[in-house]
């Protein structure tokens, strides 16, 4: 994409061809850059729209020239400031471009995502294009893009997913969680988000992650500590917590050494991701032992299960899986 493309979107602006998106882009480079002096206020609208259309003709020039010039305001606007405005709006308005660059490149050219879905009762693992790990919960769906451009790292979770991200001090790693912002250099770290119940959780197992609710900063998090924010009510609270259960969904192996079959359960939810519930309450009582169950689909796990306390399931329309039967013999 050429620079020119840049004054395009200016000169649309000036034409109201712009979009709401590009209103806001273009309307901050002028708040905040594009009146260096309180006279600009006084400038009716088309007075202000003429003396734009001369800097971003300018800006155009400049481009083509690589030399910046000093842009006079129209004729019938003449004050003692008007050369040092002109000239400090091209210079801070050129700088904004540098500075906005890969913003702009986004917007002209949006970065491609590639989505990897886990299916329900299945997980998924990726090595993204830095290096950086990425272990996918069942029902879980992460963006991403095929190289990583710009000055960040960024990607996309909904669901649940486990990081081990590659160190690069040059370009932060985010992950963006509906407004939740994740940012590292290069650590471990397991994020889940839980729409039924309104909370995304953070929690740390090696280095060290920021977490930002947009640009409110929420936490630094460092191994063991874990952030728990409200979407709804948009509170957050940090706690110490045992990283290992929490990342126990991403174990391939499930270890049964007499548990209730409640118990058993409780693991299954947590390692597939998916809900389970007893048809008749007893059967949580019913003990379950001596069991190593490695890689193994969940459909197979609950025959194994179900046939050992008497038991059976069924699957809803949903994915949701209700387990039934008269219980056991204790």
């Amino acid at each position: 994409m050429s620079r020119q493309q840049i004054v395009a979107l200016l000169d649309r602006y000036l034409k109201g061809e712009t979009t709401q998106k590009e209103n806001q882009l273009v309307e901050r480079w002028l708040e905040e850059h594009g009146s260096p002096n309180q006279e600009w206020q006084s400038l009716d609208e088309s007075g202000k729209d003429q003396w734009l259309s001369s800097v971003f003709s300018d800006i155009n020039s400049t481009i083509r020239q690589a030399e910046v010039k000093v842009v006079p305001l129209p004729q019938s606007k003449r004050w003692w400031w008007q050369s040092v405005a002109a000239a400090a709006a091209v210079l801070l308005i050129g700088c904004t471009l540098y500075l906005e660059w890969p913003l702009l490149q986004n917007l002209f050219n949006p970065v491609q995502l590639t989505a990897l879905q886990a299916p329900i009762n299945q997980k998924k693992a990726i090595t993204l294009a830095d290096g950086s790990r990425v272990w996918i919960n069942a029902g879980s769906e992460l963006k991403y893009p095929e190289k990583f451009n710009g000055r960040t790292r960024e990607v996309y979770l909904s669901g649940e997913a486990y990081f081990d991200i590659h160190h690069d001090a040059s370009k932060p790693f985010i992950i963006h969680t509906g407004n939740l912002l994740t940012k590292v250099l290069g650590t471990a770290f397991n994020i889940k988000e839980d729409k039924g119940k309104h909370t995304i959780q953070v929690t740390v197992t090696r280095g060290k992650v920021s977490v930002a609710n947009g640009d409110e900063l929420l936490g630094i998090l460092r191994p063991h500590q874990q952030i728990s924010f409200n979407t709804l009510k948009e509170e957050a609270l940090q706690a110490t917590v045992d990283v290992a259960a929490v990342i126990a969904w991403q174990q391939s192996d499930l270890h049964f050494e007499d548990v209730s079959f409640g118990e058993a359960i409780a693991q299954l939810r947590q390692h597939f991701n998916v809900k389970i519930s007893f048809g008749n309450a007893k059967l949580k009582d019913c003990r379950f032992t001596g069991t190593s169950i490695q890689g193994e689909e969940l459909e197979k796990i609950l025959k194994v299960m179900c046939a050992f306390n008497n038991a059976t399931y069924r699957v809803g329309p949903d994915g949701s899986i209700v387990i039934d039967g008269p219980g056991c013999n204790n």
